[in-house]
């Protein structure tokens, strides 16, 4: 991705998550509480693309409702998957 880690966007105030390998290896370690806390952090900060490198919409689509995330998150997420998500 041409030397831009766009994980900087996310984890700007955690930055040992900003390497690509140790946020794989939380994510399949951690919790679902630490998996949830994540995928808000993307969801919120980062871009589409960033977040569907991690996540899947069939994960998102799951996980959704219990998230804490802002009125406007959720809404273009619900939307996100309401025209892609039929195809997972």
């Amino acid at each position: 991705m041409s030397g831009i880690n766009c994980l900087k966007a996310v984890f700007w105030d955690y930055p040992e998550l900003v390497n690509d390998e140790y946020l794989k290896k939380i994510l399949e370690e951690g919790n679902d509480e630490i998996r949830d806390w994540i995928l808000t952090r993307f969801m919120e900060h980062g871009r589409v693309v960033d977040t569907l490198r991690f996540f899947s919409l069939k994960i998102i689509s799951e996980r959704i409702s219990r998230l804490r995330l802002t009125p406007y998150t959720k809404k273009k997420w619900l939307r996100i998957l309401e025209v892609y998500g039929k195809d997972y």
